[in-house]
């Protein structure tokens, strides 16, 4: 009698909080600087930390909430033991359909990245090359097994982190600290409310993600809540030094195109500026290889519970992870990666992100009464305060949201709908 391939628990705790961080910090730390400066002057400084405190909230909603469970499906997994099927369902739908929108987006990325350093790789087959080879590398190597995907985001996101460390290390030695004082009479918000807080919101965004391969940590109930709160605590630092920097050695930060590497090139020179332009390019690979990770396991904890094909929850006999479920969600990406078509996908992400806190901490009111016993259970004190927070923090991004994206979600949630009415009987 043969028996189903079953998931295999190989990450362990540092190599979580590895994933974690490379989960966040992206293409964003490098445009961030600017875009923060240009909606709030010096006061960006403030709010870049006052942000990464917010967002604290909704992480230890997320951690709570994953100290309950060792299944894979992240918010999908909570909302559906909290609200029943469809409710988990819809969040778990929405997840998955903005993890395939990062890939195409996160690839055209890398290519513009690259064209940088080689202009030829922003079109024409170039530019096809790279989004082909990166999708088929990432996916190669997550197919393999989950160690060799989570080896490669390890080292991507100490690849990552060395430049970022150089710019803050060697860039406060230049800094002019009157720089970083707000002027007197100056209005905070120089920009609009709304793009101030969803841009601030989303540069720390994709900490939802962490406990979604739940199935393939050593101790998830432990270690997924000590990766997160690790995580948005490296992040937040690292955030406000790096803005910090950048605020104070170039002058004309709020109007540059790549912040990081004007910035560098100015107090360190044009090797300094290389070496931020391919930092930059690291960073959105490193990206790229963790939505790889951790993208298909939506699919397969769908699938799994009988939302699509069967074949989409099988698991590779030889190497142990959701070969099948790693392959789709790379096509997918692939073919609206080539055909740009992933931009009105894309609008979907705001959203979906938002279903995903919104979910997440609404469960977390009824899942921490029915697990309130459970010994290896994160508890703080009050902590009915803090889904409440969470889900009204998360409220106040709905509000801020454009009619736009909210069309775009409310079309997905009705296919979903549909999906979820074709539910296969035999589940597992």
């Amino acid at each position: 009698m043969t028996t189903k391939p079953e998931l295999v628990r190989a990450v362990s705790r540092w190599q979580l909080v590895g994933i974690s961080i490379n989960d966040v910090i992206g293409s964003g730390i490098y445009l961030l600087p600017a875009a923060a400066a240009a909606l709030l002057g010096p006061f960006s400084l403030w709010a870049i930390l006052l942000a990464g405190l917010a967002v604290g909230i909704l992480v230890l909603c997320h951690a709570q909430a994953a100290s309950y469970f060792d299944q894979p499906g992240g918010a999908y997994l909570y909302t559906r033991e909290a609200f029943g099927d469809f409710i988990g369902f819809e969040v778990g739908w929405m997840t998955w359909l903005t993890r395939i929108a990062s890939v195409a987006a996160l690839s055209n990325g890398l290519a513009l990245a690259v064209s940088s350093l080689w202009p030829a790789a922003a079109s024409g087959w170039p530019r096809g090359l790279i989004i082909g080879a990166s999708l088929a590398i990432l996916a190669w190597a997550n197919v393999v097994g989950v160690k060799s995907g989570t080896r490669v985001a390890v080292a991507l996101t100490i690849a990552k982190l060395i430049p970022l460390a150089f710019f803050v290390v060697v860039g406060v030695f230049y800094i002019d600290w009157a720089a970083l004082a707000m002027p007197a009479g100056q209005p905070i918000l120089t920009g609009s409310l709304t793009e101030a807080a969803l841009l601030l919101l989303f540069a720390y965004a994709g900490f939802e993600n962490t406990p979604a391969a739940a199935g393939e940590y050593r101790n998830p109930k432990r270690d997924v809540p000590f990766a997160m709160l690790t995580m948005i605590t490296i992040i937040t630092l690292t955030y406000v030094a790096v803005q910090a920097v950048a605020l104070g050695t170039l002058p004309a930060l709020a109007t540059t195109d790549s912040p990081l590497a004007a910035a560098a090139g100015q107090f360190a020179g044009p090797a300094a500026m290389l070496l931020l332009s391919v930092g930059a390019i690291v960073s959105i690979f490193g990206n790229l290889g963790n939505t790889t990770l951790i993208g298909p396991r939506y699919a397969y904890a769908l699938a799994d519970d009988g939302f699509g094909p069967r074949w989409l929850a099988n698991v590779h006999e030889r190497f142990h992870t959701p070969a099948n479920a790693i392959v789709l969600q790379t096509a997918i990406a692939l073919v609206l990666a080539l055909s740009g078509s992933f931009v009105a996908l894309a609008m979907l992400s705001v959203i979906a992100r938002l279903a995903t806190y919104i979910g997440t901490c609404s469960a977390l009111l009824v899942l921490r009464r029915r697990f309130a016993g459970a010994p290896e259970a994160l508890r703080f004190p009050g902590d009915i305060v803090l889904p409440i927070a969470g889900l009204a923090l998360s409220l106040c991004f709905v509000a801020a949201t454009s009619l736009n994206n909210l069309l775009a979600a409310a079309v997905a949630l009705v296919i979903g709908s549909v999906i979820y009415r074709y539910r296969r009987e035999n589940t597992g």
